[in-house]
């Protein structure tokens, strides 16, 4: 009875929660480049483009690299 637990215990192998591929890494650094860029353009004044990009990084493109799993 013992045994069969542990043959049991062996066969299941333990998968990380995140698995992360080249495109989620650039998903994730397009992100952060589009998050800097918002920032940048929001200190020159400009109060359009600015909040745009800045959901796109935030909103889009950071959860996308974290959620989406590639092959």
């Amino acid at each position: 009875m013992a045994k069969d637990k542990k043959k049991e215990a062996k066969k299941i192998k333990e998968s990380p929660l995140i698995h992360f591929k080249r495109n989620n890494y650039l998903l994730l650094i397009l992100g952060i480049i589009t998050i800097i860029l918002g920032y940048v353009v929001l200190s020159t004044g400009d109060i359009t483009i600015a909040p745009i990009l800045l959901v796109l990084g935030y909103c889009v493109l950071i959860p996308l690299a974290l959620l989406l799993k590639f092959k």
